[in-house]
């Protein structure tokens, strides 16, 4: 058996080409598992955001439906009149009050305004239909004849069997100093439409008697 000198100086040969490194680089076991335990809750991170986001999919195209429903009803309840007297009472061009005196054309002559629809008023009547902004408050699509979000004819509308809609009216002062109209002369309405999913919409709008004697 060979063995092979070492310099007399006494240090070590150099390693020749081929040798082993006295150690070789890599992950301990602890390293290991942190980086595992890393990328997990970065993957869970993930996960729970695309669950999040394919949950919610849908939900842009419910809520802008609810927010149509809710901007139509209000557009149409502000457009009605806003007068003391029941459009049908003979003094409502005249009237200033919404007391009642036949004989004064200052009051109503039968018919005053009141929150809410005269008897035998409702959306859909053909003989007797909502006539001023007041009847609306208390509508509710779910508990009207015909129940069923509809247009003003009472047609069902296509593909919203799934919505609610309600509607708020009530006297509420409006804006302040000269351009202002106090509680009597002004109405806040509330349009809430509701669709799958919990979703809700809010809508409010005002709506002043800045011509009390205009139907």
């Amino acid at each position: 058996m060979c063995i092979p000198s070492v310099p007399s100086n006494g240090s070590a040969r150099p390693a020749a080409a081929g040798d082993l490194p006295d150690f070789e680089g890599g992950l301990t076991l602890v390293e290991l598992i942190i980086f595992i335990l890393v990328v997990s809750i970065a993957l869970l991170g993930v996960l729970l955001v695309m669950n999040v986001t394919a949950a919610r999919s849908s939900d842009p195209l419910v809520r802008k439906q609810a927010l149509a429903i809710a901007e139509a009803l209000l557009e149409e309840v502000q457009l009605m009149p806003a007068t003391l007297c029941d459009p049908d009472d003979a003094h409502v061009a005249t009237a200033t009050s919404n007391t009642v005196n036949a004989a004064d054309p200052a009051q109503c002559n039968s018919l005053p305004e009141a929150t809410g629809p005269e008897a035998g008023e409702s959306r859909y009547s053909a003989g007797a239909p909502f006539d001023n902004v007041n009847d609306y408050d208390g509508f509710d699509t779910a508990t009207a004849a015909p129940p069923g979000v509809r247009d003003i004819t009472g047609t069902a509308l296509a593909g919203l069997s799934a919505y609610r809609a309600s509607i708020s009216v009530q006297q509420a002062a409006l804006g302040n100093g000269a351009f202002s109209a106090p509680a009597a002369a002004a109405y806040s309405i509330a349009v809430t439409v509701s669709g799958p999913g919990g979703e809700t919409v809010t809508l409010q709008g005002h709506r002043s008697r800045y011509a009390p004697r205009t139907p």
